[in-house]
């Protein structure tokens, strides 16, 4: 690597775990670049707080607009050194009542716009021959649970797809990870009731949820050069769950 501030691209980055992991990054030093998809004002008042950031808008279940991001980002800087898969979305239903649209959804958010991602990041990180890439996934993906056959397939994918591209791209410097929370207290936790945390709590040995800012930490670790021998795992972070 030369001395060039290095460029880091946190997809869904306005809000929970996106927005601990651009705080993360950097304070680690990176420029970071906040994308967002309908929290504009919330990644710009982030964007301000930071000494050196810049936001994105797209729409990351479109290939068009996903490409167009990627483009003006090449555009702009020239470079990109480490992505953050985290956007994603949730729709709970059981199985026999799933709706095909909702698979469409999901797999669309969730794992189609991971594989544009990649490949547009990873063709910027080659001629760098650097690079980190690291992929938000879940507990459920690898363990599973009820009313969300869905969501947890498409964590399973991304986590199948990670360990692949991590074989493709690590002769050319470029480590690809992923990150599985476990259940983390953000504004969607926080809606539950009393009966459902006390019921989640049963689950957690530690007896509490995660933090954004736990996730955070995992992620900043894997784009160090400290985590340079990693590549195609999966670090759980998950208060002992799984």
């Amino acid at each position: 690597m030369n001395d060039t501030k290095k460029i880091a691209l946190v997809t869904g980055g306005s809000k929970g775990i996106g927005r601990a992991c651009v705080t993360e990054l950097s304070k680690r030093g990176f420029k970071v670049l906040i994308h967002y998809r309908s929290g504009k004002e919330d990644a710009l008042s982030l964007a301000g707080s930071l000494p050196d950031a810049d936001t994105f808008g797209a729409d990351l279940s479109s290939p068009e607009a996903t490409q167009n991001m990627m483009k003006e980002i090449k555009s702009k800087y020239g470079r990109l050194d480490v992505l953050v898969n985290n956007a994603g979305v949730c729709v709970d239903q059981l199985v026999m009542l799933a709706k095909e649209d909702a698979f469409d959804k999901m797999f669309s958010t969730n794992m189609k716009s991971i594989f544009l991602m990649s490949k547009a990041a990873s063709r910027l990180m080659l001629k760098q021959k650097w690079g980190r890439i690291v992929n938000i996934t879940s507990v459920v993906g690898h363990m599973g649970n009820p009313g969300q056959s869905l969501y947890s397939s498409t964590k399973g994918a991304v986590t199948a797809f990670t360990k692949s591209i991590a074989s493709e791209l690590a002769s050319v410097g470029i480590t690809c990870n992923c990150v599985a929370p476990g259940f983390i207290k953000t504004a969607m936790t926080d809606k539950l009731n009393d009966e459902q945390k006390t019921g989640l709590m049963e689950k957690i040995p530690m007896k509490r949820m995660g933090t954004p800012e736990d996730i955070a930490s995992a992620v900043g670790f894997l784009v160090s050069d400290s985590a340079a021998y990693i590549s195609g795992t999966t670090i759980h972070v998950n208060g002992g769950m799984y």
